[in-house]
């Protein structure tokens, strides 16, 4: 399966434009034509991630945070602590050797220093890299999403920072085709990108109705016969497509309709869809004390520690959400005066602003708040890519380790 026809079942779940303007996602290393087996799930590329990526054959590495932020000047090997020497075998490799001296297909890897290093190895063993960040904090049934549905949050809504949703985003496909045909039409347009509303796929109404017309001459007929009207029984077929599909997705139609010449409309929707954004805020379905959530937290996610601000007996009736380090949209959050911001991590002047305003905050660590969102993001993607391995890192990790002194 190519690196493109893969980046469109990911643009399925978490569409790139919902990113924030700061942020650096989609395919940053490697060629959209190159063929993947093997994907490999993470939060962050490391150089344990890399040593596991290449142990596993991976082809892909779909990273939530970008292992690229700034502008490159230049992309070389590290050089590493204790360089292998020229005579050694490869055999002798490890991870404090530098990166030109070690094939990737060796059981280990180099053990770069800084982005670059971690680029110049990717690039070097022709892992590609396709990173998810903030499109998959304000998607639908994402990250943010993930977090509500731990606490039993309802009628959630975006906190800030929200992303432009264009009115034009979507249009409405109507073509009427032979009833004998409608299951090879719809079929076609589905796979060329139609039919997803949230995340349901495969949608569209159709009516049973009749077609009329008369083949004139030059008319190469698929049903019926020139100078004679005929009346065909027709499925009225409606579907949703993304603007940026609506070419590929009516050649495709086109391509598997029998008609010599098809009846179509395409319509603009308006867009009545609430704004998408970080964060969530809503009502819990049933209130619950912070030691029920806490174990809920606990169960959903692995945390093995939190940091906990304020009122740790409280009832929990309202709260909000957002994952990793969400600055300033504490500050809306404390506007609304829920009882509960459940986060990655704070920093101090915000923790203290939560104290002081009688908001409990819990702080999972950044990548905790984010990582149990990759069970259901492979679930996802296998279930739209039936002829690949989808892993989730074993490697990936909480870089604290977190003790009692």
């Amino acid at each position: 399966m190519k690196i493109r026809d893969i980046t469109a079942a990911i643009e399925k779940i978490a569409p790139l434009r919902l990113a924030q303007d700061w942020d650096n996602v989609g395919l940053l290393i490697g060629d959209p034509q190159s063929e993947v087996k093997n994907i490999l799930l993470t939060i962050d590329i490391t150089t344990e991630v890399l040593s596991e990526a290449i142990k596993l054959k991976t082809d892909l590495i779909i990273s939530y945070h970008p292992v690229i932020w700034d502008g490159l000047k230049k992309i070389i090997a590290e050089p590493a602590v204790k360089p292998r020497l020229a005579s050694a075998p490869v055999a002798e490799a490890t991870p404090a050797t530098v990166g030109l001296a070690i094939p990737c297909g060796s059981a280990g890897a180099n053990d770069p220093r800084s982005t670059r290093g971690l680029v110049y190895e990717l690039i070097r063993c022709g892992i590609t890299v396709y990173s998810i960040h903030t499109a998959l904090d304000s998607a639908v049934g994402g990250v943010n999403d993930g977090l509500a549905e731990i606490l039993g949050l309802c009628d959630t809504k975006p906190i800030g920072d929200y992303v432009d949703y264009p009115d034009d985003m979507n249009c409405k496909l109507i073509v009427f085709v032979p009833a004998d045909s409608v299951a090879k039409v719809s079929d076609a347009v589905f796979a060329a990108g139609a039919g997803w509303i949230g995340n349901y796929s495969n949608c569209s109404f159709q009516a049973k109705g009749a077609g009329t017309f008369l083949p004139l001459e030059g008319a190469k007929p698929a049903v019926g016969r020139k100078g004679k009207i005929e009346e065909v029984p027709e499925i009225r077929f409606e579907t949703i497509v993304p603007a940026d599909k609506l070419d590929k997705v009516i050649a495709a139609m086109k391509k598997v309709h029998p008609y010599e010449t098809l009846a179509f409309d395409v319509f603009k929707l308006y867009n009545s869809q609430e704004k998408l954004g970080l964060g969530r805020i809503g009502k819990l379905a049933q209130p619950l004390f912070i030691k029920q959530i806490i174990n809920r937290i606990k169960n959903a996610t692995g945390a093995k520690a939190i940091g906990l601000v304020g009122n740790e007996k409280r009832l929990v009736k309202t709260a909000a959400v957002c994952a990793g380090s969400c600055g300033k949209i504490i500050n809306s959050v404390i506007a609304a005066k829920v009882d509960l911001y459940l986060t990655g991590e704070l920093k101090h002047h915000y923790a203290l602003a939560a104290k002081e305003a009688n908001l409990t905050c819990i702080c999972l660590s950044h990548s905790v708040s984010e990582r149990f969102i990759l069970k259901k993001l492979a679930k996802q993607l296998q279930m739209q890519l039936n002829n690949v391995t989808i892993t989730i890192s074993k490697k990936d990790s909480d870089p604290f380790t977190w003790k009692n002194i």
